[in-house]
C-alpha cells in the first residue's frame, strides 16, 4: 500500500470532516471533475489534429446500485494512466485543472501552441484545489477509480479507504474516461447514507447543483409504462402496468442566463422562473444582465408579482443562487442583495469568483459587493421605470412588497434614502390615490416646504381625523401611512429632497417630513401664536384643573390653533408619537424601556363643549371638570384609533352625564 503524500491520515481527515458542511455536494464535486476531464479532451482536439472525438459524443454518466450500496460517476474525458493517478489522487490538494487553467497549452503536453489556439481553446476548467475528490469520503467508506487515459491501451485502478493510504493496480476499460465508484457507509441513526444510491435522490441532487454544467449528465432510469390490452380483454379488464429503464439525460446544460435576452422568449422566463423558484404565478418583471471587465458574470432576476407566504417569518431568507462556472456554489447569497430587495429571485453566474477550497462561499466579499452594487442599480432602475411607466402595476408591486422597501430604509438609519425614498408610495388625502414623494411636491402650494402625514390604523379612519382635515383646509395634501412601520421610515428619513424639481434659481432643497400629530406644524401665523398664547393665559386656571385631573396622561393642557370642528385633539412633543409609542407597546417583551409619547391637549375655544368646561370651572364643580377632562381625552384618543386605559370608567362617567 502506497502512503500518501502528507501528514495523511490528520490532513485527509480534515479534508473529509472540516473543509465541506453539506455532505450532498459530493456528487457536485465529482460531476465537475468529470466536466473538467472532459474539457481537457475536447480542449486537446481544439490544437492536435491527432485526437479525433466528437464533441456530441462527450457526457458523464451517474449511476447506482441500490443493493451493493454504490454510486458511480463515469465520463469519456482524457483519463490518467498510473503517473497521474498516483500524482493526482494521492497527493492531496494537488490541482491537475489548476496547472492545465494557469499554465496554458504548452504545461497541457502540447508544443508549439499559436495564440490563436490559445484563444480558441477558451475552456472553463472548474476544479482549483484538489480537494474536491475527497469529499466523496463524506459519505463513502471507500471509492475505487479506474481510468484509462486517451491514447493509451492501459486502464488503472485507484483504491482508497480514505484513512491511511491507497493502491494502484492494473485494470480494464473499454475506453478512454474514469469511472469514480463510491462504497457508502453504513447507515447510521442521524444519517441514512444509502438513500444517496437511489435514482430520485441522485436526480435530485444533479438537478440542484449540477443542472447547467455544459455536458449531458445521463442516468438510466426507471420508468413505468400501461401494457398493451389483450384483444380479448373484457370491459372490466384492469390495466396491468409494467417498469422499463431507459437513458436520460437530466440536467438542462445550456442556462437560460447565459442566452442573449432577444433569443429568449417571456413566456421561456417565466416557465423558468416558477420552476426554478417554485411559484405558480409568472414574475412581475424580469431583468437580465451582462457585465464583462475585471469581474465578468451573468445574472438573471424576477420581481415576484405576489410575497411568499413566509416573507415577513423569521425564517425567510433572502439572497440570490450563486454559480461558478454553472455549478451551484450557494443556494441563497444574501449579500447580493440588500435587506429593501430581498424579494428579488434569481441567480448570479461568474467564473471570476475567488472560491474557498470547499467551494461553499467566497474567499474575497469585494468581488460580491462589486456584483451586488451593479445589482442594486439594476433593481432600482427597473422599480422606478415602472413606477413611471406603468403605474397600476407598480400599484400591485408596492401592495406586496412596498413595507420591505419601507422597513429596509428604517434598518438602515436612512441610510439608503437615497436609493428607496422616490420608490416609494403614500396614500394622498387631496388626491385620494398612492402617489411618490415628488408627486407630493410638485403639486404642493408654491410657499409649502413641507412633506405632512398622519400614522394611523386605516386610510378611512385617518382621512377623518380633525387635524388632517384642518392641514387639508389650509391647502396642504396629508400622506396617509396605514402600516406600523411607516412612522418609523418618515422619522429615519427626516428629509427629503426631490428628484428633477428644483427652483426657481436652479436649486433644490430638503423638504421636512412632519407628522400632522406633533406639536409645531409651521402653519400658524404669529398672530394665530400671540392670540392662542393670550388665550390660554386668560384660562389658565381652567386649564391647570383639567392638567390636573389629567396628571401622568398629559404634559400640558392648551389652546388650539388649528382644530375647527373637534372639541380637542392630542398632539405630542418631541420625536414619539402617540401612534408610534402604541406600536411599540405593542412589541413582544416591551413591558420596560418603551418611552412614552409626551402628549399636549389642545382645545378649541371656539366648540361649545369648551364653553361648559369654563361653565363648571366659574361655578366651582371640581369634579365635573375633572369628568369632562377625562372623557374628552378618552374621546380624542379614540379618534386616533388608539386604546384607553379604563374603558369601564369611560363608560360610568358618560352615563353619570346621562342621568
Amino acid at each position: 500500500m502506497r502512503k500518501f503524500k502528507t501528514e495523511s491520515k490528520k490532513l485527509l481527515d480534515l479534508m473529509i470532516n472540516s473543509i465541506y458542511t453539506n455532505r450532498e455536494i459530493f456528487l457536485r464535486e465529482l460531476i465537475s471533475n468529470s466536466s473538467d476531464a472532459v474539457d481537457k479532451l475536447y480542449f486537446r482536439s481544439l490544437v492536435d489534429d491527432t485526437v479525433k472525438i466528437n464533441r456530441a459524443d462527450l457526457c458523464i454518466t451517474v449511476g447506482y446500485d441500490e443493493s451493493a450500496r454504490t454510486v458511480t460517476v463515469s465520463d469519456n474525458g482524457i483519463g490518467m494512466d498510473k503517473e497521474q493517478l498516483d500524482k493526482n489522487l494521492g497527493t492531496i490538494a494537488h490541482s491537475d485543472s489548476y496547472d492545465f487553467k494557469n499554465g496554458g497549452l504548452d504545461k497541457a503536453g502540447l508544443d508549439d501552441v499559436s495564440p490563436e489556439d490559445e484563444i480558441a481553446a477558451d475552456v472553463d476548467i472548474i476544479g482549483q484545489f484538489g480537494v474536491g475528490f475527497y469529499s466523496a469520503f463524506m459519505v463513502g467508506k471507500r471509492v475505487k477509480v479506474i481510468s484509462r487515459a486517451y491514447g493509451s491501451d492501459e486502464a488503472w485502478e485507484w483504491e482508497s479507504d480514505g484513512i491511511d493510504g491507497y493502491t494502484i493496480k492494473e485494470s480494464e476499460r473499454s475506453e478512454h474516461g474514469t469511472d469514480v465508484i463510491v462504497y457508502l457507509k453504513d447507515d447510521t441513526d442521524e444519517e441514512a447514507f444509502g438513500t444517496y444510491a437511489t435514482q430520485s435522490s441522485l436526480e435530485r441532487l444533479i438537478k440542484k447543483y449540477s443542472n447547467y454544467v455544459r455536458y449531458p449528465i445521463q442516468m438510466e432510469v426507471t420508468k413505468s409504462r400501461m401494457k398493451e390490452m389483450p384483444a380479448d380483454a373484457g370491459e372490466d379488464a384492469q390495466p396491468e402496468f409494467e417498469n422499463y429503464t431507459e437513458v436520460e439525460t437530466i440536467n438542462s446544460m445550456i442556462p437560460i442566463w447565459k442566452r442573449k435576452r432577444s433569443d429568449v422568449t417571456d413566456e421561456e422566463y417565466a416557465e423558468f422562473y416558477k420552476t426554478d423558484f417554485h411559484d405558480f404565478e409568472d414574475p412581475l418583471r424580469t431583468m437580465s444582465l451582462h457585465a464583462e471587465g475585471t469581474l465578468t458574470y451573468d445574472a438573471l432576476m424576477f420581481v415576484p408579482s405576489h410575497a411568499p407566504f413566509d416573507m415577513w417569518s423569521k425564517d425567510y431568507k433572502r439572497g440570490l443562487a450563486l454559480y461558478s462556472s454553472g455549478v451551484l456554489i450557494m443556494d441563497k447569497c444574501e449579500e447580493l442583495v440588500p435587506d429593501y430587495f430581498s424579494f428579488v429571485r434569481g441567480v448570479v453566474d461568474s467564473a471570476d469568483l475567488t472560491l474557498n477550497i470547499s467551494r461553499e462561499t467566497l474567499q474575497q466579499n469585494s468581488q460580491l459587493r462589486a456584483i451586488a452594487r451593479r445589482l442594486e442599480k439594476k433593481v432600482k432602475s427597473e422599480l422606478a421605470s415602472m413606477c413611471a411607466d406603468d403605474r397600476d402595476a407598480y400599484v400591485s408591486f408596492f401592495k406586496e412588497f412596498g413595507r420591505t422597501l419601507k422597513y429596509g430604509l428604517y434598518s438602515s438609519y436612512g441610510m439608503a434614502k437615497d436609493t428607496i425614498a422616490d420608490l416609494l408610495l403614500f396614500y394622498s388625502a387631496k388626491q385620494k390615490k398612492m402617489i411618490t414623494l415628488d408627486e407630493y411636491i410638485a403639486d404642493a402650494p408654491a410657499d409649502a416646504d413641507s412633506i405632512y402625514f398622519a400614522a394611523g390604523e386605516s386610510i378611512d379612519r385617518l382621512a377623518d381625523m380633525p387635524i388632517v382635515t384642518t392641514v387639508l383646509a389650509k391647502g396642504y395634501d396629508v400622506l396617509l401611512c396605514d402600516e406600523n412601520v411607516d412612522e418609523f421610515c418618515m422619522m429615519a428619513m427626516q428629509d427629503y429632497t426631490p428628484k428633477g424639481i428644483t427652483e426657481p434659481d436652479g436649486s433644490t432643497k430638503a423638504w421636512a417630513l412632519k407628522n400632522v400629530g406633533s406639536e409645531d406644524l409651521g402653519l400658524t401665523t404669529e398672530e394665530e401664536k400671540k392670540k392662542a398664547e393670550e388665550a390660554t393665559q386668560e384660562n389658565s386656571g381652567l386649564f391647570d384643573a383639567m392638567s390636573r385631573a389629567l396628571e401622568g396622561k398629559v404634559q400640558k393642557v392648551v389652546v388650539s390653533t388649528r382644530v375647527t370642528e373637534a372639541p380637542v385633539v392630542l398632539t405630542t412633543e418631541g420625536a414619539v408619537s402617540l401612534q408610534m409609542a402604541h406600536i411599540l407597546r405593542e412589541q413582544p417583551g416591551s413591558e420596560e424601556g418603551v418611552p412614552d409619547a409626551k402628549i399636549v391637549m389642545e382645545v378649541n375655544m371656539e366648540h361649545p363643549v369648551f364653553k361648559v368646561l369654563q361653565a363648571a370651572q366659574d361655578a366651582g364643580d371640581d369634579k365635573k371638570v375633572s369628568d369632562y377632562s377625562e372623557i374628552l381625552f378618552d374621546q380624542a384618543l379614540l379618534v386616533e384609533g388608539l386604546p384607553i386605559a379604563d374603558p369601564l370608567g369611560f363608560s360610568e362617567r358618560i352615563s353619570s352625564l346621562m342621568v
